[in-house]
């Protein structure tokens, strides 16, 4: 069984290692079904989104052999989501982050550290 937690741990990582900014885990599981987490991060540009999508694909493939669910946004794109059931990772850049403000949309959910 794979421990969600060590998943979303595993997503920052990935994103640290890419120079993802603004890092945010939101645990949503008291006001959502949608999923148990959202982690958010920012790229300066559009092929540092690509590349940490990518990354991000590849390792949990690689460590727990598990793919997206669901991916929307592909290449070009300046939001890219990658459903992973319990995780969902939203990848932006910094203009289209600041734009949607996921994190005031769930600000029910907390804002955990790990």
């Amino acid at each position: 069984m794979i421990n969600t937690i060590d998943v979303v741990r595993t997503i920052k990582a990935v994103l640290e290692d890419k120079k993802g900014e603004d890092i945010d885990i939101l645990d949503i599981s008291g006001v959502s079904v949608v999923a148990d987490y959202f982690v958010v991060a920012s790229a300066s540009n559009i092929n540092q989104l690509t590349a940490m999508k990518d990354e991000t694909e590849e390792r949990l493939y690689k460590e727990y052999q598990i793919s997206p669910k669901n991916v929307e946004g592909k290449s070009g794109s300046t939001w890219i989501l990658l459903d992973y059931g319990d995780v969902i990772v939203h990848l932006f850049t910094r203009e289209d982050r600041a734009f949607y403000d996921l994190e005031r949309i769930w600000k029910d959910g907390k804002k955990i550290e790990l």
